[in-house]
Formats: C-alpha cells, structure tokens, sequence
C-alpha cells in the first residue's frame, strides 16, 4: 500500500507522516495550494509559511514533496458555495465541503492524473478513526473528544472512506504533541491553525468584506419593534451572536435575519434563551453507510466536544425533524446537523429556513 499524505505543515499532519515513515509504508507528501492569493494576497495569505514548513519536515524524513494547485476548484466547489449561502442568509459549513469535495474529492481525482492508482490511499492529520467492517466502513469519533473532527469530515462517503488513513486518529491531541517532540520535528512548537481552511490568518470577516462588500441595514428589536442600530451588512453575523453589533444595554443576541429586507433581528438576553431552539428540520441529506431508522440519536450542530440526545422522524426520504433533548439559541439555516451512534457518524444534513424555505442555495 502506498500512501499520499496531505501535509499542511503544521504538526498534526506531520506527525501522521513521520508514524507513516517509521512504519515503513511508501510515502509521498502532498501540499494542496488551495489559497486564493490572486483575489487576497493584499490581506496576507501565509502559504508560503506552511510550505516552508512543509518541506522542513519531508527533509527530515526524505520524504517527496509535491505542491498540487487546486485554487480553481477550491473556488468553485466551495467559495461559490459559502458565498451563495451567505447571500441568503445562511451560515456556510465550507470546511465540511472542502474534505468532501477537494481533500478527498478534487485531490483525488488529481491523484489519478498523476499516475497514482486504486492502491493508494490518502493520509491526512484528521483527528478520526475508520472502522472496516468488511461490507462497509464507519467513520468513528477520536479519543479526543476537544479535537474530534467527524463534523468536518460528516459529509463524506463509502467510496471516498475506503481511500483514507487517518494515522493519529486514535491519540490525543497531547500525545500528538509528544510524539512530535520524541521525534524532534521541525514544528514540534507550531501553534494549531484555526478557522476555515483555506484562510490561514485572515479574518473571516476580512473575506466576506472582499467577495460581498458592505450594506448597511437596521438592527431592530425582535420583540419591541424598536431599531436599536445599524448593521454593515447581514452576511457578516449569525444566529446566536452577540459580538460586533455595537449595541448599549445589553447582552443583546441576533435571533433572525432578514436577506431580502437586509434587516437583522435582535434579543435580549432574557428573551433570546426563549426563543431557543429544540426542534430542526434538516434535509440535503448524506449518509455514510444506511440511513438510521425513526428514534433516538446523538447530534451535533457544530464542531465541538458536546453531543445532544435527539429524536429523529423521518418526513420524507430527503427530510428529518430532528427534536434536541435541550434547546440551543444558535441554531441558523445552512449549518449542518450531524448524526451519531455511539461514537459512529452516521451522516448529517442541512438545517432548512424555520418558515419551511430552504437553507441551501448552492
């Protein structure tokens, strides 16, 4: 077996290589330049910085570097996507789409072009396992409930699975960490990345500014009618925040938002945990395996450590109303709903408009 291995530069992604490495296997390191420094490259992408990075470590181990462009793709399958949803007042998942749609889907195709066939698979820095269960395989939780990221990983499928390692899924993130200093890594020390994949250090609010500009448009009080401010465009907020909206007296929360009125809704702190949500409607579904039956199951609206018990009814075949065990004030159309089994991810699905209307417009 051979094995592509995405390496990012940071130490997650280099410590999968070096366990690869030290175990023998045949290992080509790959860095998917997926930046989009024409559009951006006045806000500082460090891409650079990871390559740098990136090759410290493959001449630490002789091991073959190879950058792979895949900025058109990465724009069009998943920039296109983010932007369409933000547009309709949505909340974007983009890092769901780019593991499904370019790690383990542009990259892979790729790795065909490039001679690489069926007998390769490829390695990331995922903090996830892959359980082969003969007639099929099942992408279960990390040790690491901190660092877990079968949330991002949710959107992927049985054919994309059987092609994926994931060589420090099983430790902690501690372990990592030591490993990476037994080993004396280049980056050993590197802080962890954070946000959205493709950003690096820019602000989220610094690409949304660049692709949709500013709109102003009034923050009026859900529950009083009263406009208590003015917002610099809808796209920039979600449900459940209530940072960035320069308002007095509060806390106050976003609770709704209007695209077409480019109006934004607000709560008190009071009111805003009334308006909570527990039920959800999610449709665009995708399963790993089987979808589950009607019942009870674990959920996750976003990354993070907490699972919430839920009951599932099935509506149709591409609709769930899925009932949370315990209310949840950010719950926003666009975001995805992931399901789980124990530590087994089953799938997940979109979270519709509360007025029946879509959440997806890509």
């Amino acid at each position: 077996m051979r094995y592509a291995l995405l390496l990012s530069g940071g130490v997650d992604s280099s410590t999968a290589l070096a366990e690869l490495v030290r175990a023998g296997q045949s290992v080509t390191a790959f860095y998917l330049k997926v930046w989009l420094e024409d559009e951006l490259d006045h806000l500082g992408c460090p891409w650079e910085v990871d390559l740098s990075w990136a090759r410290a470590v493959c001449e630490r181990f002789n091991v073959e570097l190879r950058v792979v462009p895949l900025q058109l793709e990465y724009y069009e399958r998943v920039v296109n996507d983010a932007l369409a949803q933000l547009r309709a007042g949505c909340t974007p998942s983009p890092d769901i789409l780019c593991n499904e749609r370019i790690k383990f889907g542009a990259f892979l195709d790729r790795l065909g072009e490039l001679g690489d066939g069926s007998d390769t698979k490829i390695a990331t820095g995922h903090y996830a396992r892959i359980i082969d269960r003969g007639d099929h395989v099942e992408l279960a939780r990390s040790p690491d409930p901190v660092k877990d990221q079968t949330y991002f990983l949710s959107h992927l499928r049985q054919e994309q699975l059987r092609r994926i390692a994931f060589p420090i899924g099983g430790y902690r993130k501690e372990e990592v960490r030591r490993r990476a200093h037994e080993l004396d890594l280049p980056n050993k020390d590197r802080r962890d990345s954070q946000g959205i994949c493709f950003l690096g250090n820019i602000r989220y609010p610094q690409f949304v500014s660049h692709y949709l500009g500013e709109r102003s448009g009034p923050i009026v009080d859900l529950d009083g009618g009263e406009v208590l401010g003015e917002h610099r465009g809808y796209w920039f907020y979600t449900i459940g925040q209530r940072t960035g909206l320069g308002l007095g007296g509060g806390p106050w929360y976003v609770v709704r938002k209007d695209a077409e009125r480019n109006t934004l809704y607000v709560s008190h702190a009071a009111t805003a945990e009334q308006r909570a949500r527990r039920e959800l409607v999610v449709s665009d579904l995708s399963w790993i395996w089987r979808p589950p039956r009607q019942g009870r199951l674990a959920v996750k609206i976003r990354h993070g450590p907490a699972l919430t018990d839920a009951s599932i009814t099935w509506v149709d075949d591409d609709t769930i109303v899925v009932e949370m065990d315990r209310a949840d004030r950010g719950v926003a159309p666009g975001q995805y709903v992931v399901f789980y089994d124990g530590d087994v991810c089953l799938g997940c699905g979109m979270i519709q408009q509360e007025d029946g209307g879509a959440g997806h417009s890509g």
